[in-house]
């Protein structure tokens, strides 16, 4: 054990103050504590007041040994108020001993070996008188030391036995100081109390105890009791601890993991066989197999554990497992068995094709079977819809809906995850289904020419259909993702009135068959925002052809003097008789029609200079 803790009190008993021993004059009387306490380090103060008024005395402290020897540790003379101390000797002691006031002995740091008595001796006219002073020191522990016993403890053992030691040391110790055995029950204790060099007393604690099974989840642990000043007292725990027991195997259990429903096992899966007593330490476990009434020896170990890696069916049958513990009793049954039943499906057989292709309104009967243990059952699905239960699937007027991938599985309702699937394509035949997506009707006259629109048709069949339109545009073909064998195709194109007379259709078509759907659309209005840019741009035709007329002429004119220049008159080329300007003549009779952009006419003279 390590240093000890320091206390932090100590307490004082007064009792009456003593008589005086024979010989001594019943004048004089001392008082002192008879028993002082006090922890280790600290500062005790021993007082011895003489009662009564006695001046002037001499007073004296004492040590005595145990032997009865007395050694003078200190005295004071007292006369009046004026005090003679004097210390003749502290025996080694350090710090050394001091003497206050009218003689109080004072010990600074508490020590184990202070622990001693302590006399006063008080001289005065009226006489001698002394009294005794015991000082008890304590010293706390700070730790206690256990030692379990490491061993195996049977409890097949009829005696207790050791279980653990603990030893600590303290001044006063509790239970056991004497050590005397206790005995609890089946159990009982051991303690021995030493004094060591430091004067510090240690106490060990053997417990013996005769051990039971129960005792091995146990825990244990050592409680030291100590006494304290001022009638208190503390105690200390050791850490806890458990013990390891041998004792015989009493039951066995016996079980197949992953656990499964009836004892069923699928096959192909790795299993365990697990075997487990009760027994400490662990005993050895056989597995073996049943054959014919004997044993077939599979493993032996100290596992409890066998592992059958991907069972087959061919591994049916009883299997056990015997725990080898020779000082069990006799009537413990070591030996479990269980049966292991393997849990098959061999691949589903169906009376058709995979694929299978049959016209419209035709009968068919699908059957599909299965071997296996336990017996399986099977159900026939569509689209993850249950159709029937059973082997046989009935088919009668057959329609494209009809078509489709249907799944027959097999499975085993006392054996989870235990099942086998077959699919079977079922094809009807027959000329295309066609379904147009109507366009929405409008008012006659409402649609104009030019107008852009989007017609759809859909069909299906097998041999699956081709989509055909009457006119050309921007289409496309792409399969309906409502699925069910229909594919559709969109044509996107504008209006003329050919269109408006005989309509647009579309045709779908396979080697059984074809059919058509027409698309009508009724009168045209005609597109009047065009007929407008139409007017204008005849009217700039027209006023662009006006002025190309006009400078050919003028080009014609250019070798006549003053031709195309406005206020003057220009001769007659040669050969040519000059125009007369008889005011019977009107010019307008002889000009050009010339275009404005209005649209209007008006005639220029050719006498007049500005004809250009």
């Amino acid at each position: 054990m390590g240093p000890l803790s320091r206390g932090l009190s100590h307490r004082w008993r007064w009792p009456e103050p003593s008589r005086c021993p024979a010989g001594v004059q019943a004048g004089m009387q001392v008082s002192v504590a008879p028993l002082v306490e006090v922890m280790r380090g600290e500062t005790v103060t021993l007082d011895c007041t003489p009662l009564g008024d006695h001046n002037p005395l001499l007073l004296k402290w004492f040590l005595v040994e145990r032997s009865g020897a007395r050694h003078l540790l200190a005295e004071a003379q007292v006369q009046g108020s004026e005090v003679k101390p004097r210390v003749h000797t502290s025996r080694g002691r350090s710090p050394q001993y001091q003497l206050q006031g009218q003689g109080h002995l004072v010990l600074v740091e508490a020590q184990v070996t202070d622990e001693q008595d302590y006399v006063c001796v008080v001289t005065a006219a009226a006489g001698t008188a002394e009294a005794t002073s015991k000082l008890q020191v304590f010293v706390k522990p700070e730790t206690t030391k256990v030692f379990p016993n490491q061993g195996i403890l049977s409890v097949m053992d009829d005696s207790a036995q050791e279980v653990p030691r603990d030893d600590f040391d303290s001044r006063v110790l509790g239970e056991g100081r004497l050590g005397a055995p206790r005995i609890l029950g089946q159990s009982y204790m051991t303690t021995r109390t030493v004094r060591e060099t430091s004067n510090l007393q240690s106490l060990t604690s053997t417990l013996y105890l005769r051990v039971h099974k129960e005792d091995r989840e146990a825990s244990f642990h050592c409680s030291a009791y100590y006494s304290l000043p001022r009638a208190q007292h503390g105690h200390l725990d050791s850490p806890p601890f458990s013990l390891t027991l041998h004792y015989p195997t009493e039951h066995v259990q016996f079980w197949v993991s992953p656990s499964t429903t009836e004892g069923w096992v699928r096959e192909g899966d790795s299993i365990q066989l697990i075997c487990q007593g009760d027994g400490n330490p662990t005993p050895e476990y056989m597995f073996y197999r049943l054959q014919n009434t004997e044993e077939r020896v599979l493993s032996t170990n100290l596992h409890g554990n066998f592992t059958l890696e991907s069972v087959q069916r061919n591994q049916n049958g009883v299997y056990g497992c015997r725990v080898l513990d020779y000082d069990a009793a006799d009537e413990v049954e070591l030996s479990k068995t269980l049966e292991l039943r393997v849990a098959y499906l061999d691949p589903i057989e169906l009376n058709q094709e995979e694929e299978l292709s049959l016209p419209l309104d035709s009968n068919v009967n699908i059957t599909c079977s299965v071997q296996g243990l336990p017996t399986p059952a099977l159900r026939w699905t569509k689209d993850a819809v249950r159709l029937v239960d059973g082997p046989t699937l009935s088919l009668s007027s057959l329609t494209f809906n009809s078509a489709g991938t249907y799944i027959c599985e097999a499975y085993t309702p006392t054996v989870p995850l235990l099942s086998r699937t077959r699919v079977l394509k079922l094809l009807v035949e027959g000329p295309p289904d066609l379904k147009p997506e109507e366009i929405p009707p409008q008012a006659e006259g409402s649609r104009r020419e030019g107008e852009e629109v989007r017609l759809t048709c859909s069909a299906r069949g097998y041999p699956e259909p081709k989509l055909t339109w009457s006119e050309k545009g921007d289409s496309s073909t792409e399969p309906v993702p409502s699925g069910q064998g229909w594919v559709s195709s969109s044509l996107t194109l504008k209006l003329t009135n050919a269109m408006s007379q005989h309509g647009v259709f579309c045709e779908a078509s396979n080697p059984l068959g074809s059919t058509r759907h027409v698309f009508h659309f009724g009168p045209l209005a005609p597109q009047t925002s065009q007929a407008g840019v139409a007017v204008m741009a005849v009217a700039v035709s027209v006023g662009l052809l006006l002025l190309v007329v006009a400078a050919f002429y003028c080009m014609r004119r250019k070798g006549r003097p003053g031709c195309c220049r406005k206020g003057e008159k220009a001769a007659p080329p040669p050969g040519e008789p000059e125009l007369s300007h008889s005011g019977s003549q009107r010019p307008e009779q002889t000009g050009l029609l010339m275009g404005s952009a209005s649209g209007g006419a008006r005639r220029v003279s050719r006498a007049i200079p500005d004809e250009c």
